[in-house]
């Protein structure tokens, strides 16, 4: 079943009935019930509370309700509890519209199945009707780009290296086609060269490789997306702990937004000239890996100090955005599972978002608000600049006390991104480690809803 089938137009087809009610309305809408079916409601303790799921009995069959705050306003993940519980089958609204809802009602039903057998399999999809035909399409483009992030972070390292990330990028290019240029070996190493220092230490099967996809009309405004792809990240020679690294499939979380963002504008025919680029590395250790200490040259010509090779996304996301720049975007959005610092202040919940402009910051903080995936800006504090001094190079990779992480590497990044482009930077965490309503635990999109309808109100749809 794929996600087109979850969410379909309401032709009067035979379904089964939700009922949405609120604390507040749940008494008086009780007093339409009969006795039974109250007393089914009780035995259940539904009292309307959020997230609450009650089956009601109805002659010979049934019908439900759900608990949300607001029937008349409802949020993306309204629906998300119903779609996990509900028995498979085809279900309508019957005193609300669907509204953001459908998106939930599909997130829900996401299940990461590669190595195990489907334990859902016996309940079936559960169909949404809908009256509201022109959501239908980009309700199911935009769960669809959620499930995309949430597959490609939840897959082991092993099966998502770079190779794997490029051909993600091969199937999106393929897609809609997009020309697609790969990067590796000698000519990474002349290139890219951050790219091909983080990623050296890997053997060949997980060689590094930086991925440009081009799309969309020269004439059009340039709009450039930057994903970090580090498909593990051992730390380097700054080894992480054991207990650091049962997570770090994850590290290329970046490059999954990104991905997903590029498919999203791609699919609306959005009127850009868009730039993907996903560099794509293991941070590996081995004889030939990059050591702290060293310096190492950059395309933007600039020379980095490693104080730290466990800084490793920032260096390749430096490379990546000098050669976005080179294009002289309108702007450039990029992600990166950066650093643990953004945690520390936001939680998994929250990415931080850093922008050099005001208005560019403000049109995602309303985009998340408006569409039920919040960000939180952090500051770009020019005075912190100094903590990335070098005695022997331009710039290091790492300051040295242990403040204000997040935005330190924001600053760094800054130094790669051209003068006077717009560009807006998320430091996700890309995984979720508490299940939610229509959002288990695992992989994670976060951030990627709002950049989506932030650039549809920027740029106009073709």
């Amino acid at each position: 079943m794929t996600k087109a089938e979850l969410i379909q137009p309401d032709r009067g087809q035979d379904a089964l009935a939700i009922h949405l009610v609120s604390e507040n309305s749940f008494a008086e809408w009780s007093k339409s019930l009969g006795a039974g079916q109250r007393a089914a409601l009780a035995a259940q303790k539904f009292d309307g509370g959020g997230y609450q799921v009650g089956i009601v009995p109805d002659g010979d069959g049934w019908f439900a309700v759900g608990g949300v705050a607001n029937p008349q306003a409802l949020s993306s993940w309204c629906l998300a509890k119903l779609a996990e519980v509900l028995p498979g089958g085809t279900y309508r609204l019957a005193n609300a519209a669907t509204g953001p809802a459908l998106l939930g009602w599909q997130t829900a039903q996401y299940r990461f199945t590669k190595y195990r057998k489907e334990d859902d399999k016996a309940q079936g999809p559960r169909i949404l009707l809908t009256e509201d035909v022109k959501a239908i399409a980009p309700s199911i483009a935009e769960a669809e780009a959620v499930a995309l992030v949430r597959r490609m972070v939840d897959t082991p390292a092993e099966d998502m290296g770079p190779a794997a990330i490029e051909a993600e990028c091969e199937a999106l290019a393929k897609k809609y086609h997009a020309k697609l240029t790969v990067t590796k070996g000698e000519t990474l190493e002349r290139e890219y060269p951050m790219v091909h220092a983080v990623g050296r230490a890997a053997d060949r099967k997980h060689a590094p490789r930086i991925m440009h996809l081009t799309w969309g009309k020269e004439k059009d405004p340039v709009l450039a997306i930057v994903g970090k792809g580090v498909a593990f990240d051992s730390g380097g020679l700054d080894i992480k702990p054991a207990s650091g690294m049962l997570l770090m499939k994850k590290d290329m979380g970046g490059a999954a937004h990104a991905i997903a963002l590029a498919g999203l504008v791609m699919g609306a025919g959005l009127k850009v000239r868009l730039h993907l680029l996903v560099p794509a590395v293991e941070n590996a250790i081995s004889g030939n890996a990059f050591r702290p200490g060293d310096v190492l040259q950059t395309r933007k010509g600039l020379t980095v100090e490693i104080g730290n090779t466990d800084a490793e996304g920032r260096l390749i996301l430096g490379d990546a955005l000098a050669r976005a720049s080179e294009e002289k975007p309108e702007l450039i959005i990029d992600f990166a599972t950066l650093t643990g610092a953004a945690r520390v202040a936001l939680g998994p919940d929250l990415p931080g978002l850093m922008a050099r402009r005001d208005e560019t910051a403000e049109a995602l903080i309303a985009a998340g608000k408006a569409c039920d995936d919040e960000v939180w800006r952090l500051p770009l504090p020019k005075a912190y600049a100094e903590w990335l001094k070098s005695d022997i190079a331009d710039i290091n990779n790492s300051h040295a006390n242990a403040f204000a992480g997040a935005s330190v590497a924001g600053l760094f990044l800054d130094r790669f991104v051209g003068e006077d482009i717009d560009w807006a930077h998320f430091d996700t965490f890309a995984w979720r480690p508490f299940a939610k309503p229509g959002r288990p635990k695992g992989g994670e999109a976060y951030g990627l809803r709002a950049s989506w309808r932030m650039l549809q109100e920027r740029f106009t749809a073709g």
